[in-house]
């Protein structure tokens, strides 16, 4: 059974910096993309960032590429977002989600599976 748990959100003001975290467990790690995915009300679902278990290839969406980072710890079955220099825009329920897909930034679909999201605000 597949089960992501995220953490890490908040409130923060705009500039200032996150750390999101989600505990996987049950992914066949090696052959699944990673993603974390962002929904906001009135601007939908945009898929932040991307990561290629196997080999750690990486994919941003335009919008948060040179701000974001995410990273995964394979030891800890463990998925990172670094988010910096956060902007209002930013905010909206993360959720970290898995596939073995690889899903461009504009994917308005349903992922193999997902976490229920942690808040994140930017506002000041």
């Amino acid at each position: 059974q597949v089960q992501l748990v995220e953490s890490g959100g908040g409130l923060v003001q705009p500039g200032g910096s996150l750390r999101l975290s989600c505990a996987a467990s049950g992914v066949p790690a090696s052959t699944y993309w990673m993603y974390w995915v962002r929904q906001s009300p009135g601007k939908g679902q945009v898929r932040v960032a991307g990561i290629y278990s196997r080999d750690a290839s990486t994919s941003y969406a335009d919008a948060v590429r040179g701000r974001f980072t995410i990273s995964q710890d394979n030891a800890k079955n463990t998925l990172y977002l670094q988010m910096n220099s956060l902007k209002p825009e930013d905010t909206g329920l993360y959720y970290c989600a898995a596939d073995r897909r690889y899903l461009h930034p504009l994917w308005s679909g349903s992922y193999k599976y997902r976490g229920q999201g942690t808040q994140v605000t930017v506002s000041s």
